[in-house]
């Protein structure tokens, strides 16, 4: 809501009062019009306090724009779905590849070197800084080089440094609280949020002495290193597991038309086309050439616990994280448009909510069958979409279940 107050008919000199908030408490806002002209927004979510404190800090220490930090910002060109989960010359990067300080390869897509040709902007240059454009905006991490050959989507922007300042030093501060609050003010787009390249490039970004820029560099590409390695072990537990299955380099024939008996959809309870997908019965066939024993997974379970849907008039901006779907990978936790709940729920929650070391984690809704287990102790409460599973160890080891769930089986 907008209320305009001009005590002497100047509109110049008037001031607007934003008032915004739920149906449990309003949020007011007082900014001059003059700040709206030069902003050219009249939303109150972009006038919230904590993002005018945000914005008034930034301002404090010695800074620059963003803008003149890059040489240009880059909407990538839009393609066709042509891309293949098969491997080709080119690795093709959509936005739910970019995560906060990282590259989330788990998932892979590909186009051929001569779709690649045809869009050279979409390319990635050592040292690009990547933003998610639409969906989760914030999310955003730098590209160092490996792995070679990718072209980015459309939902990523690509800002081309001009090196006067480390692209990882500004990677890492667009994560930090403070940077990736800048960001999120300048969303626009109730369905789905998305960002622009000019605001992006009107972001003040600080600038500290240049000890301090090339340390967090150096911590930056350590830590992409110690990504590698773990993604590089991963892969190679995965593929030891798939060539004794008698699956490596294994490529299901997934049909478009196929029947089904009508007494098999009864027995399964299940009627979706989906289900009866010949390409599994043909894996499980495959691996069963392999004299390779398979159990329900059931035999595994001692319990499961579902997790608790709060209701998203309990969504907070800060607090304790609340821990969707989209807040899990195969390799852990990630904050990618994390949601937070206040103390005192998380309080009355946590003892059968919050996930703790050792816990064997399965999403079932919007990407089902990623399995982790949880490596640390961590504060938050699971959303109903993840289910704790118990695990009886004295059958199967937690470690090698995750591994089986995550991989093509």
């Amino acid at each position: 809501m907008l209320l305009l107050n001009s005590q002497n008919n100047n509109l110049k000199k008037a001031i607007i009062i934003l008032i915004f908030g739920d149906e449990k408490m309003a949020i007011f806002s007082i900014v001059k019009l003059s700040e709206l002209e030069r902003a050219k927004r009249l939303d109150a979510e972009y006038y919230r306090p904590e993002y005018l404190e945000v914005k008034q800090k930034l301002h404090q220490p010695r800074f620059v724009y963003f803008k003149s930090l890059v040489k240009e910002i880059i909407h990538p060109k839009e393609i066709r779905r042509e891309y293949k989960d098969e491997k080709q010359d080119y690795l093709f990067l959509l936005a739910q590849n970019v995560r906060p300080l990282m590259l989330d390869l788990s998932k892979k897509k590909y186009i051929s070197e001569e779709k690649a040709k045809l869009m050279p902007k979409n390319l990635l240059e050592k040292g690009d800084i990547l933003f998610v454009r639409t969906g989760a905006v914030g999310d955003c991490t730098a590209y160092t080089g490996k792995p070679p050959k990718v072209v980015a989507s459309a939902h990523i922007l690509i800002a081309k440094p001009n090196f006067r300042i480390s692209p990882y030093y500004l990677t890492v501060f667009f994560n930090t609280f403070y940077g990736r609050s800048i960001i999120i003010r300048g969303t626009y787009g109730a369905l789905q949020p998305e960002i622009a390249p000019n605001y992006i490039k009107s972001i003040p970004v600080p600038i500290f002495s240049k000890n301090l820029i090339t340390e967090v560099e150096k911590l930056f590409l350590e830590s992409q290193n110690f990504l590698e390695q773990s993604h590089t072990l991963y892969s190679q537990a995965e593929n030891l597991l798939l060539e004794e299955l008698g699956l490596k380099d294994f490529k299901p024939r997934y049909e478009k038309t196929y029947t089904a008996k009508l007494s098999d959809a009864f027995f399964a309870y299940r009627i979706d086309a989906e289900y009866f997908q010949p390409a599994y019965e043909e894996m499980i066939e495959k691996i069963r050439k392999n004299n390779v024993e398979l159990q329900p997974l059931r035999k595994f379970i001692l319990n499961i616990t579902k997790g608790i849907e709060p209701g998203r008039k309990n969504y907070r901006d800060k607090g304790k994280p609340f821990i969707r779907v989209s807040n899990l990978s195969i390799y852990g936790f990630t904050d990618r448009d994390q949601k937070y709940i206040s103390e005192e729920l998380y309080q009355q929650l946590r003892g059968t909510y919050e996930p703790k070391q050792g816990d064997f984690l399965l999403t079932k809704d919007a990407t089902p069958g990623i399995a982790y287990v949880v490596k640390e102790q961590i504060e938050g409460i699971i959303s109903s979409g993840i289910l704790k599973l118990q695990i009886d160890e004295s059958q199967i080891d937690k470690e090698y279940l995750a591994l089986c769930i995550n991989s093509i089986i």
